[in-house]
């Protein structure tokens, strides 16, 4: 038990440095800084260690950016949301599109929507004002880049056989 649990939580802090090493990896797009990576880690701990965790390494990756200045407070629902949906579908599915259909859909529409409160009570109310309109867009062309990268890994990692590996030692 106490072994498994080291596991996960190594593999969880393997995923959160990907993440915010990958988020030095970013273009603008409109009012936001879209992160492609941070959507491929998602839906990687979605498909290894499961929602709860996926959420948690996107908190604190989210915290980690923010903190050191690699990202804005629209981190926080541009990564939070896919990463939760991701790992609820994958759960229930157990299908490699249903975590990249949870982690688009997610990101791009409830983190889109969620990012206009952020906007409008941390950020001032000018940028509530566009945060509406803004950055559904910009959130869904980053998720969307982020699943493909994920779907092109996560296909090759399951036909080596690795997904089932990992997912095995984490259980056990």
């Amino acid at each position: 038990m106490k072994q498994t649990n080291v596991r996960k939580l190594a593999q969880a802090a393997l995923l959160c440095a990907l993440a915010v090493a990958g988020s030095t990896f970013s273009f603008p797009i409109f009012g936001s800084r879209c992160a492609p990576i941070q959507h491929l880690v998602n839906i990687l701990a979605s498909v290894l260690l499961g929602p709860g965790w996926s959420v948690g390494i996107a908190f604190c990756a989210s915290l980690i950016r923010v903190t050191t200045g690699l990202g804005s407070l629209m981190a926080f629902p541009g990564s939070m949301f896919g990463a939760l949906l991701s790992g609820l579908l994958y759960r229930r599915f157990k299908t490699l599109s249903s975590a990249l259909i949870g982690e688009v859909f997610g990101t791009s529409v409830l983190g889109g929507l969620c990012a206009y409160p952020v906007a409008v009570f941390l950020m001032g109310q000018d940028a509530g004002a566009i945060a509406f309109y803004a950055y559904v867009i910009p959130f869904l062309i980053s998720t969307a880049a982020g699943a493909v990268i994920a779907f092109v890994v996560l296909i090759a990692l399951q036909k080596a056989g690795v997904i089932a590996r990992v997912q095995t030692s984490l259980q056990n």
